[in-house]
């Protein structure tokens, strides 16, 4: 009772069968491409499905193996010379791992990724599929793993097809992308595609086949590193719980905005790592949240765990029943249905109106999606989250620069105002406003140099409504104060807290501001300022020339 809510039984488990229907040619697809078989996609879609649902933290949410997994699965499948003792443990690990990002409560922190960089790597991923595929679509295999293999396979499958094949895919393409919506509700396009390309497979007879599928409960992989794979498989299990875990929290975002629900990011992924750390120790592929198996759920009424369990077992039940009748499934038909899946991964709605955005988005949007493709998605990710993390930083702290040139004393009173109108620019006041970026830091005494022309005798900097202060703006502040004090100028401080006060005093930040240039109060400090500039205020330095 404490997992389950059987509130909307009816709708959850309806929504369940008909996911669990969407489900079964893409999973058999998705393990006949990564290179572990179909038997092992349908046990993966059973684990992470099953698993996911019952301990995870989105209750509409259906998981299982998806393309970028699928795409990442496929790679480690094949730097690892296809040797289950190595490639699974690595999923077993990569589980775990994804159950530690939900202890440490990482999960808020992992969809922090902009979205040009999520669109370039879903899109990139998208090309890799289709790219992968192609050369089954006219029967034929490419020659070694990875897109570049891939591509250049495709020439000669075109110009040697296997006939059968190609028949069979253009019936398949055609039914996956023009099968009526309306149909879809009662029957997926995806799985009609995969009984009639079964059905003609038979008729025709000459198209390869998937072949014997093994039948009964998976036994458990027995691991088995050496030093020279442990570093493979430790990389390969850190790229795929942190993939695994974007890619389902970016889909628990999607059922959120669909059930008008909240999903718990930490306890998803607790969820998400308990399936794939079954799968990886039963030798099935990781899956994570997927996106279109959650929309057709919920869209057919799921809204609890409850549904995301049903499509499991539904799957289950096929294993259990059907295993034997899968063998007949020509390699075309589950080409045409990935083919498929790869269109509707490219992100052509931003691809379509990127060019009228951000001319720096749409240049780190290709970057990502070409560093996918042609590179790794680890690789695409890191570069693309820290190119647009130096972007956001410049713009902010071009921003905050600008609005600290253009900054005036907040809503002074009548004397300030008259004592800095009489001062004719000789008195110049700076007001930090709130937290300061290091990027704009770095530029911020130039902006003051900037600002202070020749008139300018004293410089008041305001800190009344600036609560903290880090390195970077110390450091300013002691570059602004310093140069003043070189120049003959004076630096008055204003409305210094304890916390700055600390932390300049740490750093010897304020060494060139005297305690006599020090106040609590602005109208104070520019009183004092008037009284320099005639040269009759106490405590302070003589008058200035």
């Amino acid at each position: 009772m404490k997992f389950l809510d059987f509130s909307n039984l009816r709708g959850d488990l309806f929504g369940g069968v008909t996911a669990g229907v969407v489900a079964l040619p893409l999973a058999l697809a998705f393990g006949e491409a990564s290179g572990a078989g179909p038997i092992a996609g349908l046990w993966g879609a059973i684990f992470v499905g099953f698993c996911a649902a019952i301990f995870g933290g989105t209750g509409a949410q259906v998981s299982g193996p998806t393309g970028p997994m699928v795409v990442v699965f496929a790679g480690v499948f094949a730097s690892l010379s296809g040797k289950p003792e190595l490639v699974f443990p690595a999923v077993l690990l990569a589980g775990l791992l994804q159950i530690l990002f939900g202890v440490i409560r990482l999960g808020q922190y992992i969809t922090l990724v902009p979205y040009p960089v999520v669109s370039g790597f879903m899109s990139g991923i998208g090309c890799i599929i289709i790219a992968l595929q192609t050369s089954r679509l006219f029967g034929h295999e490419p020659d070694g793993g990875g897109t570049i293999p891939a591509l250049t396979a495709i020439p000669g499958a075109v110009l040697d097809p296997n006939w059968q094949a190609l028949i069979i895919a253009s019936v398949t393409l055609g039914m996956v992308f023009l099968w009526p919506k309306p149909w879809a509700r009662f029957l997926p396009g995806s799985l009609a595609a995969l009984i009639v390309g079964t059905l003609l497979g038979l008729a025709l007879g000459n198209a390869p086949k998937l072949g014997d599928i093994p039948t009964g409960f998976p036994l458990p992989i027995i691991p088995q590193f050496s030093l020279e794979t442990l570093p493979i498989v430790l990389e390969a299990a850190v790229i795929l719980a942190v993939l695994g875990s974007i890619d389902s929290l970016l889909t628990s975002l999607v059922a959120d905005n669909m059930t008008r629900t909240r999903h718990r990011s930490n306890q998803e992924l607790v969820g998400q790592g308990i399936g794939n750390a079954l799968a990886g120790l039963f030798g099935a592929i990781p899956g994570a949240g997927a996106t279109m198996r959650t929309v057709v759920n919920i869209r057919t009424g799921g809204r609890t765990s409850i549904s995301g369990a049903t499509h499991a077992l539904v799957l289950l039940a096929v294993v259990v029943s059907l295993a034997p009748l899968a063998a007949q499934i020509p390699h075309a038909v589950l080409a045409g249905i990935l083919v498929k899946v790869g269109f509707d991964i490219i992100d052509f709605a931003y691809l379509k109106r990127a060019h009228r955005g951000p001319r720096l988005d749409l240049l780190l949007m290709a970057l990502v999606l070409g560093l996918t493709v042609f590179a790794d998605l680890i690789t695409a990710v890191i570069a693309g989250v820290v190119l647009a993390a130096l972007a956001f930083i410049k713009t902010l702290a071009d921003d905050q620069l600008q609005a600290f040139a253009a900054a005036e004393p907040q809503s002074p009173s009548p004397e300030e105002a008259d004592i800095l109108k009489n001062a004719e620019g000789a008195i110049v006041t700076f007001e930090f406003t709130g937290p300061l970026s290091f990027g704009a830091a770095a530029d911020l005494a130039h902006v003051v140099r900037i600002r202070s022309d020749r008139a300018a005798r004293v410089i008041v900097l305001d800190f009344t409504r600036k609560p903290f202060m880090d390195v970077s703006a110390a450091q300013a502040v002691e570059t602004i104060a310093c140069d003043a004090a070189e120049t003959g100028r004076h630096v008055f401080f204003v409305g210094v807290n304890d916390k700055i006060a600390k932390v300049m005093a740490a750093l010897n930040a304020d060494r060139c501001v005297p305690e006599a240039n020090r106040f609590a109060d602005r109208l104070e400090a520019l009183r004092a300022a008037q009284a320099r500039l005639r040269g009759t205020g106490a405590g302070g330095s003589a008058a200035i020339a």
